[in-house]
Order: structure tokens, then C-alpha cells, then sequence
């Protein structure tokens, strides 16, 4: 592995090394036969019969990765072909991302499997720090609607995370490139709740962890359209005891960081709840968080759409066209109320990622996503339907949600930010 650098980045490694004894074991029986293999091993590629040729042997595979794996850099670069740049998935502010495969070709006993490895820029103090926060995460949380991390590397200054490759790619890319076919009602519906239980998750766990860069590019989709949140390297440990927050450098996307956090850098499972709110909105109406082509009215989402999202007519005038006649306008008002008490300025009065989770899965139920009758559906806005959410009628929520909400979205003193970027500081 040879040396990982600072004391900070050594003892994530050696917390990291913990879970990876037993798999380091089994394969210690191999013993120098791997040592003498390692100048002579072929890359692994599609053609390699043992190289899952679907995403169901690759589902399987995964699964037998329990443990997090110490690769070499050689073994690295053996998988990506020295970083070759048709081997490129994509780049971010962390450096670049390349496609590449494990099997027994490049370890003995590991099963074949797609990976996605990521290449940590050298330049720039932030991306080590992404690294170590990424290692000591993922290294520990299991969920199967987090991204699996299989493992890193850490030789000299080099720094690199292996993934379990998603075939379907971001959220961001299927909502938003114009070639693709867009996603369907009920598929949206599936994305919304995967993430949902990814982030409930998160801040459910014994010590609760803030995502805090929850968008739509750091959605991935695996080939069934399950949805896995990526990217971990601007996550924090959440408050404890009686701490109502966490104080921190304000971090995030423009566009989807919430108000208060922008404001003060207090941080809190309810900053992630915001960020949900943006994504579920453009999950909704198909439209970007920010959009410069926009009218200037129209370019914030959530400036144009939350006000819009507690008045039936106009709820349903901002639902993406594309989506008509897939969805009971029952369905649209549920998932359109959940938007807007996620979206809340008053981050006390936004529901828990809990009950977020316990909202959107009746919304998976084929009489809620694709009853298109409007007969069915006539009674919503204000009617008796109870809410997921302590089974109360709609908009007459828990003492956590307030009515007299202000309508408004995060507003960054740097607009300029890309909104589908990479992270970067917004304050």
C-alpha cells in the first residue's frame, strides 16, 4: 500500500485496515503466487469470461464485497489501462473518474466486478481532506441505497476510491440531457424514495452523519433504477447530546445548500432536508435548480415554484408536460405538499428524513402513481386524504410545520456557481 502520508490520513487507514483483515487473509493463502503474478496480469476486461457481461452478475458480485479492499496503484492502473482517457467516466472538483474492472486477474479471490475509480487531483488541500472523509464513511456505513465503496489506495501522495460502477449513471444526466428518454412517473417516484431511505439512513445512524451536498449529480442509478447516493466528501458528523448544530465552513452547490446553512454555517439533518426538497422539485417539474437560460423570474426553481406548490391549479401548471397522463392528481399533491415542507425557510417547520420516507412510499403503489382518472382525484387540496405524516389532512401538518412559511430559495453570494458542478465553497 506504502506510505499513506499524515497521522490524520494514518489512522483512517488503520481504522479502515480493521475490516479489511479477514479479506486479506483468505487471500495471505495465496501467499508469493501473488506476488509473483503481479508484472504478468493480463487487464481485466469484457472479454474475460469471469467479467460479469450484466448488471444482474455484477448485483451479485458486489454483494460478496463486505469489506473494504487496500489496492495497490498498480493494480489501479492495471484495471484503467494506466488511466486511459477513453476509460473516463467523468471529472469533478475531487479529480477524475475512470471505468475499470477486478477480478482474479488483478488479485487472487476477488470476484469480477465493474468499478468506478476515482483519481484524487493533487492539487488542493480540499480534495484530501474529501478522501479521508470519503475512507472513513463509507468505510463504515453499509445501506443499499449508499454508493458501495470497495475499496482505495494510498501510496506516497497518490489517492484513489473504488466503487461499485452504477450502470444508469446520475439522476442529473436522465432528468436533464436532452437525448435521453425522460423518466417516468413512477420511476421518479422510486428515485425520490431510494434517496429518501439513503439520507434517513445517514441520519438515523448511531452517530448521525449530514450529507451535505445532496443533488441531483450525486444521485446514481444502478440498472433497476435503484437509487444510491455518491460523493461523501463534504459529509459531517452531525450534532450529539445537546448540541443543536454543527458550525462549519459553508460548503455545497448553489442551489440547492439551504438558506440558513448559507446564512450562518450552522448545519443540521434538516440542511440535507432542503436539499432533498430541491431535488424532489426538479424530480417534479423536470427543470434544473438554476437555469441562466431561463426568464429571470424563472431561473431560481424554488423562488418560481414553491409558492406554486400549495395552490391546486398552479401545482399541476408546474409539473413536467412530459409526465401527463402518468400520475393522479391525488399523487401530484402529496408528492407537490412534501416539496413544499421540505422547502420551508424555517428549518424546524421541514419534516424528518423519516417521515419524508413514510410520505413518498404509498407513492410507489400503482393506484397512486397511474390513476389518471380525475374523478378519483377530485376531493385533494384541503380534502380529508390523510397525510402520510402523523395522519393528518394535507397542509394541516404536525406542530413541526408551520403555515406561514415565506416562499424563497437559497440565495448564494456566489450565484455564479455551477449548479450541476462539483461542490464548492457558496458563502
Amino acid at each position: 500500500m506504502g506510505n499513506c502520508g499524515t497521522r490524520e490520513e494514518s489512522a483512517v487507514i488503520s481504522n479502515a485496515h480493521l475490516q479489511v483483515q479477514q479479506f486479506q487473509g483468505l487471500s495471505a493463502s495465496s501467499g508469493n503466487s501473488a506476488l509473483e503474478k503481479k508484472h504478468s496480469r493480463s487487464i481485466s476486461n469484457l472479454s474475460d469470461p469471469s467479467t460479469p457481461h450484466n448488471s444482474e452478475d455484477a448485483r451479485k458480485n458486489a454483494v460478496l464485497y463486505t469489506h473494504v479492499i487496500a489496492f495497490t496503484l498498480f493494480e489501479l492502473e492495471t484495471i484503467t489501462k494506466s488511466f486511459r482517457s477513453d476509460y473516463i467516466l467523468g471529472e469533478g472538483g475531487f479529480g477524475t473518474v475512470y471505468k475499470g474492472y477486478i477480478d482474479e486477474n488483478v488479485r487472487v479471490g476477488l470476484k469480477s466486478l465493474p468499478v468506478a475509480v476515482k483519481v484524487l487531483n493533487k492539487e488542493g488541500l480540499q480534495g484530501h481532506r474529501e478522501w479521508l472523509t470519503e475512507v472513513n464513511f463509507l468505510g463504515q456505513l453499509r445501506h443499499s441505497n449508499l454508493v458501495k465503496l470497495i475499496g482505495y489506495c494510498c501510496e506516497d501522495d497518490h489517492r484513489l476510491l473504488v466503487y461499485e460502477f452504477m450502470f444508469r449513471g446520475s439522476l442529473e444526466n436522465h432528468l436533464f440531457r436532452k437525448a435521453t428518454i425522460p423518466l417516468s412517473w413512477s420511476t421518479r417516484m422510486m428515485i425520490a424514495l431510494g434517496a429518501a431511505k439513503g439520507l434517513a439512513f445517514l441520519h438515523n445512524a448511531e452517530r448521525p452523519v449530514i450529507y451535505r451536498d445532496f443533488k441531483t449529480s450525486n444521485i446514481l442509478l444502478d440498472s433497476d433504477y435503484t437509487a444510491k447516493l455518491s460523493d461523501f466528501g463534504l459529509a459531517k458528523a452531525g450534532p450529539q447530546g445537546d448540541e443543536t448544530h454543527v458550525s462549519t465552513r459553508v460548503m455545497g452547490t448553489y442551489g440547492y445548500a439551504a438558506p440558513e446553512y448559507v446564512m450562518t454555517g450552522h448545519l443540521t439533518a434538516r440542511s440535507d432536508v432542503y436539499s432533498f426538497g430541491v431535488v424532489l422539485l426538479e424530480l417534479l417539474t423536470g427543470r434544473k435548480s438554476v437555469d441562466k437560460t431561463r426568464p429571470s423570474k424563472e431561473q431560481n426553481l424554488v423562488d418560481w415554484a414553491r409558492p406554486k406548490l400549495n395552490d391546486k391549479r398552479k401545482m399541476l401548471q408546474i409539473i413536467d408536460p412530459r409526465l401527463e397522463n402518468q400520475y393522479s392528481v391525488r399523487a401530484a399533491q402529496k408528492a407537490c405538499s412534501l416539496a413544499y415542507y421540505c422547502l420551508s425557510q424555517n428549518p424546524k417547520a421541514r419534516p424528518l428524513m423519516s417521515d419524508v420516507v413514510e410520505t413518498l412510499e404509498p407513492l410507489q403503489s400503482s393506484g397512486a402513481g397511474n390513476d389518471t382518472s380525475s374523478s378519483s382525484s377530485s376531493t385533494l387540496v384541503g380534502g380529508s386524504s390523510p397525510f402520510a405524516m402523523g395522519r393528518i389532512p394535507d397542509y394541516r401538518m404536525h406542530h413541526r410545520f408551520v403555515s406561514t412559511v415565506r416562499p424563497g430559495g437559497c440565495r448564494s453570494l456566489n450565484p455564479n456557481c455551477s449548479p450541476g458542478g462539483s461542490a464548492v465553497r457558496v458563502g
